[in-house]
């Protein structure tokens, strides 16, 4: 259900110790004068986070001095997973304990410090991102309840629960780019696009790639490094969101051209349609586009 490979290796030291301690410590009294992040999520009744905690090993760390800002998903938002997903997490510490550090973040952060389009490094590793359209959301989710002071940090409720994201070449795998992953994968490509980047990618659809000329994919699959150009002509270095493109805006390509980019009802790129934008992952982003850009 979830393809990415999980590693405890990623965590930070403290919580790999912490994850691996099974003891379990005894909630506060309800009305301990001075609450901790644990005791406020018992009190507010977050019975699924909690017992999360608890089963991937985190409780001593949310205890600790912190501060910690935790973005707490309601039981609701769990239950809105998948179904069988929260079964498997809480029978898998390690990716349980990975899932639930990409909602911590070391510090508190108030609803006062979040700025639009702003990237936040979680204690997990990995960044989410934060946008102030209507109301604050964190990868998408809403942000229901924000600033419950604890005495060791802040909580935001959030009605979803964030899932770390993928590498480049996982994400595209789980969004089904079938064309796109042989295409980079016959460039030998792969390895640089889960490398650490970060980069850019505007990824044509496979009905993207259906409507090149006739016989033109056949014979760019069949010489790697016309392909290899063709291909990093849709990538550009770092992290470029829909919110960072400007209408005429020229942006440089890792194989040296430029794309032109306008904004004209939407997004284009070299005349391509921007269909879907800003698909956040660990090492970039995607916009996916509906025509397949030759240098």
């Amino acid at each position: 259900m979830f393809r990415r490979t999980f590693a405890v290796g990623l965590l930070p030291a403290l919580l790999l110790i912490a994850a691996c301690d099974n003891s379990t410590t005894e909630p506060e009294p309800a009305n301990d004068p001075d609450p901790d992040i644990v005791d406020v999520a018992v009190d507010a009744d977050f019975s699924t986070l909690v017992a999360a905690v608890q089963a991937a090993g985190l409780e001593s760390v949310l205890r600790g001095d912190g501060p910690f800002t935790v973005f707490a998903p309601t039981d609701e938002a769990f239950d809105d997973l998948p179904e069988g997903a929260l079964d498997d997490l809480l029978a898998d510490p390690d990716a349980l304990a990975e899932v639930l550090t990409y909602h911590v973040v070391a510090g508190r952060i108030t609803s006062g410090d979040l700025e639009d389009g702003q990237l936040v490094t979680t204690v997990q590793g990995d960044v989410f991102r934060i946008t102030l359209g209507d109301g604050a959301q964190v990868n998408g989710a809403n942000i229901v309840t924000a600033d419950v002071e604890a005495s060791n940090g802040v909580i935001h409720v959030i009605d979803a629960v964030l899932l770390p994201p993928a590498d480049l070449v996982d994400t595209a795998v789980d969004a089904g780019f079938t064309t796109l992953v042989a295409a980079v994968q016959a460039a030998g490509l792969v390895e640089v696009l889960k490398g650490d980047g970060p980069y850019t990618v505007f990824a044509p659809t496979d009905a993207a790639f259906d409507n090149l000329p006739e016989g033109a994919l056949d014979a760019l699959l069949a010489d790697p490094e016309a392909l290899a150009n063709v291909l990093t002509y849709h990538v550009v270095e770092g992290r470029v969101f829909s919110s960072d493109l400007a209408d005429e805006m020229e942006v440089a390509t890792v194989q040296g051209q430029t794309l032109s980019i306008a904004l004209n009802s939407g997004a284009q790129v070299n005349g391509a349609n921007v269909v879907t934008a800003n698909i956040l992952t660990s090492n970039g982003v995607i916009h996916v586009i509906d025509a397949v850009l030759l240098p």
